[in-house]
């Protein structure tokens, strides 16, 4: 897919291994079961992100732990098969990455996932590259390498870059780099210390002086908060096969489309992108479709 104007982008945090397969169900304790289908890709929310924000003709950046084991060979072919350019914290580091393994339920597109995250593979803030924001328009951090993501977001707050959080879920440290966030799209399991319903996040959030924050729920309607107002977003409703990996698809098409227009346009068209991945197998068919159709 190409875009009139290409952006540059810098994905801050976790790059996994992630095997993924679909069946009937998750196994239950002691049980064996047979996949449908299987796939494997690089993973991770920043990563998935940068993967989308390159399909829609941009230039991306994942800024996380690889290292030298071989695992990392996939990892690095699969991203350089979407054009997203590594900039490794720990190249030097010859543990295995983070592997995480998904069962896609066939019937619902639901997902049941056991990972390591990065709590093993801290890199700090030292290890940032130099000039590593040099031809950089918008930073997304996922929270999942937390004192690379502070310096991060201070460096891009100096330069007027625009900041985003993947509010997945709540992170210590989190609160460090909120004072620097332009836009917070959070998952409705993003819960800050203290905070127990919507109302309390937006106003945890804005005491940061975010000025747009935005509440994701799968597939019912995204709830916002801009500049004092408030409203949702539809999300356009569709026949899941996999929901695995639409948050991040969301984040990174927020990312191009914010560099378009405003913030409800960007939630809007970001929503339908991360709908129509949800009609594919795995975090790449969708993408893979996409280049095919367009040749």
């Amino acid at each position: 897919m190409t875009n009139l104007k290409s952006s540059g982008g810098l994905f801050v945090g976790l790059v996994t291994l992630d095997l993924i397969y679909l069946a009937d169900s998750a196994p239950r304790n002691n049980q064996k079961i047979v996949a449908a289908d299987y796939t494997l890709a690089a993973g991770g929310p920043a990563t998935n992100a940068a993967v989308t924000f390159s399909y829609l003709g941009n230039q991306a950046q994942v800024l996380g732990v690889m290292g030298s084991h071989a695992i990392t060979q996939l990892i690095r072919k699969d991203l350089a098969n979407y054009q997203v350019a590594i900039a490794d914290l720990e190249p030097s580091n010859s543990n295995p990455p983070p592997v995480s393994s998904i069962i896609i339920t066939q019937a619902t597109g639901e997902r049941a996932v056991v990972s390591m995250n990065a709590v093993k593979t801290q890199a700090s803030s030292t290890s940032i590259p130099p000039d590593i924001l040099q031809n950089i328009d918008i930073v997304l951090i996922d929270g999942h390498q937390m004192a690379v993501s502070y310096d991060i977001a201070l460096m891009a707050k100096a330069k007027n870059i625009p900041v985003i959080i993947d509010g997945g879920s709540w992170k210590t440290g989190f609160e460090q780099v909120l004072p620097f966030v332009d836009y917070a799209l959070c998952s409705a399991n993003f819960y800050p210390p203290y905070c127990h319903t919507q109302a309390e996040v937006f106003t945890y959030l804005s005491a940061f002086g975010i000025p747009h924050i935005a509440i994701t729920h799968g597939e019912k309607p995204i709830a916002y908060l801009t500049e004092s107002k408030t409203g949702s977003v539809d999300v356009p409703q569709i026949q899941a096969v996999d929901t695995l990996g639409a948050g991040d698809v969301f984040h990174g098409a927020f990312c191009h489309y914010i560099l378009q227009g405003n913030f409800i346009d960007a939630l809007t068209q970001a929503a339908n992108i991360a709908a129509n991945s949800c009609q594919f197998f795995g975090t790449r068919r969708f993408f893979s479709a996409s280049f095919l159709s367009a040749e």
